[in-house]
């Protein structure tokens, strides 16, 4: 009787984490074309009606903002299709209670989330200079749905990798994980805001937008723009002692690296948003930076949430070295 042939589990994860960073990465720029839609003006570009186009699958003579818009829902609804497709490969390519199966589960759960919060979106008109507290408050919401989704996504490209290590982290380092990506949180719904604010009320001169930011008749999106570096801050702290145990749990690897860098590098981009008063293609270079930032410092906290927990440092312990002479009898108990 012919055997059945035996699923080569290795060969299976690693070609569905490739397929993981590819559905990553395609996510990563169906985000960076929001933010063209959001600067353009072109949320409104399919009229108020959701998911369908004006009415229509495929809008007819359609103007620059509609193809904008048409384009983004598009390339969401592509998104969706590789993300069921990843979910179903996952699923085939894993044992049970594998890790990569609840990150693949979380990023459905969160790509539901996300259109239905850009359904509510268009349908209440929270979109082109719609200035309204609720546009505030889900926008703030989308963008952090946004940020889950993304990091489950890249979860799931991670735990698929067969390259995981036992590290021992340090006491108190998962805190410190927590910390940094609540934090990194709070940046990224407050810079969605205020780059919101920049786009409706852009400001002639620095100085000119540094005095709105504190003027009691400026809107309140204007003065909340000041949120955005305050909270940096405070996750510039964070992200540095996560990323300090990190280097004490297993060295400068590529991970911290990567996370040291791209926090520098938002910096200096953020600086340059201020200074050139938010230019469109530097906004999308900003958030480009901050998507991969996030990805990066998701698997750094991923590593640490899933590592046992040491008293100091991080290498295994050694077996005791015995003090007796060669050849010397062992003592009695």
């Amino acid at each position: 009787m012919a055997m059945l042939p035996i699923r080569n589990h290795t060969a299976s994860t690693q070609s569905v984490a490739r397929f993981a960073w590819l559905v990553t990465g395609f996510f990563v720029l169906v985000v960076l074309w929001g933010a063209v839609v959001r600067a353009s003006g072109s949320g409104g570009g399919c009229g108020a009606s959701w998911p369908l186009c004006n009415g229509d699958f495929v809008p007819r003579h359609p103007r620059l903002a509609t193809v904008i818009e048409f384009t983004h829902r598009s390339t969401s609804g592509i998104c969706t299709v590789l993300l069921a497709g990843l979910a179903c490969w996952t699923f085939w390519a894993t044992p049970k209670r594998h890790k990569a199966r609840r990150a693949v589960l979380w990023a459905a759960f969160f790509l539901v989330t996300e259109a239905l919060l850009g359904a509510a979106l268009v349908l209440r008109h929270w979109v082109e200079n719609n200035v309204s507290t609720g546009r505030t408050i889900a926008q703030s919401i989308h963008f952090t749905n946004t940020l889950l989704l993304m990091g489950s996504l890249a979860l799931t490209a991670w735990f698929l990798r067969d390259e995981s290590r036992d590290l021992a982290v340090p006491r108190g380092t998962r805190t410190a994980a927590w910390f940094a990506v609540l934090a990194t949180l709070v940046v990224g719904a407050t810079g969605s805001l205020a780059a919101l604010a920049d786009t409706l009320f852009p400001s002639p001169t620095l100085s000119a937008g540094m005095a709105q930011d504190f003027a009691a008749s400026a809107p309140l999106l204007v003065r909340m723009r000041w949120l955005h570096p305050a909270a940096a801050i405070i996750a510039l702290v964070a992200v540095t002692l996560l990323v300090r145990s990190g280097v004490r749990a297993s060295g400068w690897d590529r991970i911290c690296i990567a996370v040291a860098s791209l926090t520098a590098l938002q910096f200096l981009l953020g600086g340059a948003d201020v200074l050139l008063l938010a230019p469109t293609w530097l906004q999308v270079l900003h958030l480009l930076g901050a998507d991969l930032f996030w990805v990066a410092l998701v698997i750094l906290a991923g590593r640490v949430f899933w590592a046992p927990e040491s008293e100091s440092v991080l290498q295994p312990r050694s077996a005791p070295v015995s003090r007796e002479r060669p050849g010397a009898p062992a003592s009695a108990a």
